[in-house]
């Protein structure tokens, strides 16, 4: 993100001496992607944050494929999937390419560790919960239908209100996560005319100190480790930069709507190398005369679709529910199910809310997807 952010205690300088209250020096710690060329934040550390007691293979993480490859339109029921766990171990792995992985987490605890995905950017969103993500930046306070952006390497905890129930989308990038570059001027500002500002987006907040041994799990090559380390990672006194998690709530996107139907980039919220994510937020319908608010059939050249239906309302679907995720692949026309064309002429207002992710490389079908399958979905445009 092209913002400027600083908090906590901070040298004029950087990498300048800064010492504790005892004399001795804070650590400093650079964190960023791209080696030194991307954006990146520096923070101050109480002790080092380097200091590594023991290692532990924990779980390979890599998302095995259905025994079946049939290619047809998708739609998978999520609503079985069961609550427990914490957010990282407990993901239900659905769809995914080389550029992302697609699950369902239903947390019901934080977990005694912090987690670093190694391997990607993390773009969650919060269909149903609420609680903090606790990070070395500081406190980001979440609700439902938040998304939460987690740049690759930065160590988190997300801990769960007790009592409130959790659905979780979690897409894993291998790219970093930004907002649309059309949308953003030479500077990087997002313009004025973009569905949202810098305003909307939530920052971490209130700096908070951790001490003494910590465990870190951490996700490389698709393998999650077990890191003890001497110091928590959370002892952090100031940091200033570009690179930091922060949340944004799909009720804050403004869509852009037309006389007549406009297509789905309109509805476009970030993007990442392979991939795009599109909020299809409550808005007016198209409102020229003679108007067809419903989407027209396309065939999906060169990408393959995925919608998670985040209300029990969508304009040109039926036979779905909340927490439904459907695909429609590329070389396969799709569009709305009969007598949703028609159903939408004259409509004013709709109430929906679904997250879309485009991808670029074919997608897969998790082995663990396959239970929560509409085996007939395919064949529902047959009237």
């Amino acid at each position: 993100m092209p913002i400027y952010q600083t908090r906590g205690e901070l040298p004029r300088k950087r990498h300048q001496v800064l010492r504790r209250p005892d004399g001795e020096l804070y650590r400093e710690e650079l964190v960023g992607n791209y080696g030194f060329n991307g954006p990146s934040s520096l923070l101050y550390h109480t002790e080092q944050p380097t200091a590594v007691v023991d290692t532990r293979w924990v779980a390979d993480m890599t998302p095995v494929q259905a025994p079946s490859k049939d290619h047809r339109n998708r739609h998978f029921r999520t609503s079985p999937i069961p609550h427990g766990g914490n957010w990282v171990q407990q993901r239900t792995p659905l769809l995914f390419n080389d550029d992302v992985v697609i699950s369902i987490a239903r947390p019901t605890e934080a977990g005694d560790f912090c987690y670093r995905n190694g391997e990607g950017d993390e773009l969650l969103y919060v269909a149903d919960g609420e609680g903090v993500l606790e990070t070395a930046f500081g406190l980001i306070e979440y609700r439902r239908e938040d998304y939460l952006v987690i740049p690759r390497g930065i160590v988190h905890r997300l801990v769960p209100k007790q009592g409130v129930e959790h659905c979780v989308l979690v897409h894993e990038f291998r790219g970093h996560v930004t907002t649309p570059r059309r949308y953003k001027n030479q500077q990087g500002q997002l313009k004025e005319g973009s569905p949202f500002s810098e305003r909307d987006l939530r920052t971490p907040q209130d700096l908070f100190q951790r001490s003494g041994p910590a465990t870190v799990m951490v996700k490389h090559a698709g393998q999650l480790h077990e890191y003890s380390l001497a110091h928590h990672p959370f002892d952090v006194v100031g940091w200033d930069g570009y690179y930091f998690p922060y949340a944004f709530n799909a009720r804050d996107f403004e869509p852009l709507v037309g006389r007549y139907h406009l297509p789905p980039p309109v509805h476009q919220t970030f993007e990442a190398e392979g991939a795009v994510i599109c909020t299809f937020a409550p808005r007016p319908f198209d409102f020229g005369e003679g108007a067809i608010p419903a989407p027209y059939a396309h065939s999906n050249a060169m990408s393959d679709e995925v919608i998670f239906y985040a209300s029990k309302e969508f304009m040109s679907r039926k036979g779905v529910e909340y927490g439904s995720i459907t695909l429609h692949p590329d070389g396969v026309p799709h569009g709305p199910q009969p007598g949703k064309t028609e159903a939408s002429i004259g409509a004013t207002w709709t109430d929906e809310l679904a997250i879309m992710c485009d991808t670029f490389r074919p997608l897969k079908v998790a082995e663990g997807a396959v239970e929560y399958e509409d085996e007939g979905y395919f064949t529902s445009w047959v009237e």
